[in-house]
């Protein structure tokens, strides 16, 4: 199949595009989106060497350009963004796993801000209009455990490596955008997405591969903090408020600012909510292992999106029913019946255009 121009969108008609981490599971979403509106993409990436992983499975490197090299080479990564000269950067390269920040704390550190800066610095010697969107996380607040969400002027911090780093490289951003504001004409701001699920995520210590992985095992899957809450949505959800910030900046320079895209507060469920409810099309055993509770991970997490919502005309449209369900029958259709991932992910995009498109 080919995906250019399939939900063609007059703004991204053959617009260069750079994504940085385009072969992660967020960012092969994208790029399938993207290419879908009509956008030229081009990836910068570590090479993704699990066959498992969403990129890989999908066969989609001939429908895009890219370069595998490591974003904190500022030298090489600024010779390849001058070369492809995008009009919109999105960042999404990062070292992105909470567990593995504690056990590689300096590689987390160096590539979420570091090669953050690395980014930003190369596209502001292209000294061109350019639109930069980094992509961080709902972790980049300075967590309180309270029942209230956190919108864009709560503190930042971080009590683990992952977090604390993300909400570094928040910093960076926010300090370029500041600081060269008046001698730059990169247009900079940047995302702070919710927990995002979906077909195809295979990483280690995320609860939806955590499921897959314990039903292909016919094992037992083991919840380490059953009772914390997060806010979850799927995937497609924060990648359309990416795309349409994009367009609002392009159209409007005052645009540019941090966002929250996050699901509205009845997806905020325990994770042991969302195993039961992905149960419903994909079952497993279950044991609630009390032994693995070592490393400190926030319980009570929420965002507040007004401001995406009232700026952007940006909403969530499915529900955490709606989410679950579609991400479930993603696997038991790739697993269970041997569907094409990239077919899967098409369908998928096809729904959820036809809903914004009503």
């Amino acid at each position: 199949m080919i995906l250019k121009n399939l939900f063609f969108r007059k703004f991204w008609g053959n617009k260069k595009v750079l994504i940085t981490g385009h072969n992660g599971f967020k960012g092969s979403w994208l790029s399938l989106l993207l290419t879908a509106l009509g956008a030229d993409v081009y990836g910068i990436s570590l090479e993704n060497q699990d066959p498992n992983s969403l990129f890989n499975s999908l066969n989609f490197d001939n429908q895009i350009k890219q370069e595998l090299i490591d974003i904190r080479n500022f030298e090489k990564i600024k010779k390849s963004i001058q070369i492809i000269s995008p009009e919109i950067i999105f960042h999404l390269a990062a070292q992105p796993l909470v567990r593995e920040s504690y056990l590689n704390p300096v590689d987390t550190w160096s590539t979420n801000v570091m090669g953050t800066i690395s980014i930003l610095e190369a596209a502001r010697a292209m000294n061109k209009r350019a639109i930069f969107i980094g992509i961080t996380t709902d972790k980049v607040y300075q967590n309180k455990e309270w029942i209230y969400g956190y919108r864009e002027i709560d503190r930042l911090g971080g009590d683990d490596p992952y977090s604390s780093s993300k909400a570094a490289s928040e910093l960076a951003i926010n300090t370029w955008r500041k600081s060269f504001a008046n001698n730059s004409k990169l247009i900079i701001s940047s995302a702070r997405a919710g927990n995002v699920i979906g077909g195809g995520d295979y990483a280690k210590d995320r609860i939806i591969p955590d499921i897959i992985r314990a039903f292909k095992n016919n094992s037992l899957l083991s919840l380490r903090n059953p009772n914390s809450t997060r806010p979850w949505q799927h995937v497609l959800e924060p990648l359309w408020g990416y795309i349409l910030l994009a367009e609002m900046m392009s159209s409007n320079p005052a645009f540019a600012d941090a966002y929250n895209f996050g699901p509205g507060i009845s997806s905020n469920k325990t994770v042991l909510e969302l195993v039961q409810e992905f149960s419903k099309i994909i079952k497993v055993g279950l044991k609630i292992d009390k032994n693995q509770n070592d490393l400190k991970e926030s319980n009570l997490l929420n965002l507040v999106s007004e401001k995406a919502r009232s700026k952007l005309n940006w909403q969530p449209i499915w529900n955490f029913e709606k989410t679950i369900s579609i991400t479930a029958s993603w696997y038991n259709k790739v697993i269970n019946n041997n569907f094409n991932s990239f077919e899967c992910c098409v369908d998928d995009i096809t729904e959820f255009m036809r809903l914004q498109n009503k």
